[in-house]
């Protein structure tokens, strides 16, 4: 059993294929997938998908990348859906500084008002986490949250160890399996397991085989867990069992919402 912990499955690349792909995933073992909101007009798309594939889950959230358009509002939305909802995360949210002509101070705070919210509802978040990695760090320690995932993790062994100390899990999916992406690949050789979770991203971040522009989706997570595997001179099971409690972990309403009991035995 694998866990897919970030995979916008409801993005328009798979419009014509969505529910085909869904099932591949589960043919391959991947008998969960958690797919994260990224502005208010997608908060009701995730949810209803998640119903109408039980197992997926949604989180709910801003993506930095979306907040130039976002509305004050939008938070006060976010917060209903949460309440009326059953999100097992809020996210996507966190900082990108990797755009030129970002703007930071609004960034900031839309990322401060929805770890309130975490807060709050005692919900763990899933993080972008784009050139901002102390950035993200230092709001973490002001604002305590249940944890959680900071995807796509890119970052320093050191920066690594701080979000392991919050109590958090660290995203590897796509990028980790190019063998020129040294540094993530030295993380996920060096990184205790239980630390790390996996994911796609999809349809972004394609793993080597697709190219750099193909479309990843969520039934490719095999074949990365494969590759953290041969990394870490591991079997595939010890990889598919440790990523799954830890992605369980991380996100604790997954188990009620999305995975029969007898599957976690």
């Amino acid at each position: 059993m694998l866990i897919d912990t970030h995979c916008h499955l409801d993005a328009g690349e798979f419009d014509h294929d969505r529910d085909q792909v869904a099932k591949a995933s589960l043919d391959a073992d991947v008998r969960l997938i958690v797919v994260p909101a990224v502005e208010r007009s997608n908060f009701g798309t995730v949810s209803q998908l998640a119903e109408r594939h039980p197992h997926c889950a949604y989180a709910l959230g801003i993506h930095p990348l979306f907040v130039p358009d976002a509305k004050e509002e939008d938070l006060g939305y976010l917060r209903t859906a949460i309440e009326q909802g059953n999100p097992v995360a809020v996210g996507e949210i966190g900082l990108d500084f990797f755009v030129e002509g970002y703007d930071r101070e609004r960034q900031e705070y839309f990322f401060i008002e929805q770890l309130k919210l975490a807060r709050e509802f005692e919900l763990p978040v899933i993080l972008h986490v784009r050139r901002s990695v102390d950035d993200v760090l230092k709001y973490l320690r002001r604002i305590k949250v249940s944890g959680g995932i900071a995807h796509a993790f890119n970052g320093s062994r050191q920066q690594a160890d701080a979000f392991i100390k919050l109590g958090f899990k660290l995203g590897f999916g796509g990028a980790m399996t190019y063998p020129r992406a040294l540094k993530i690949r030295d993380l996920a050789i060096h990184l205790p397991l239980e630390a790390i979770v996996l994911e796609t991203d999809s349809p972004d971040i394609p793993p080597e085989w697709l190219g750099h522009h193909g479309r990843n989706s969520p039934y490719e997570l095999p074949k990365i867990a494969q590759v953290l595997a041969d990394l870490r001179q591991i079997n595939l099971t010890q990889v598919a069992d440790t990523t799954t409690k830890n992605a369980l972990n991380a996100l604790p309403k997954l188990a009620q919402l999305c995975t029969p009991p007898h599957v976690l035995l």
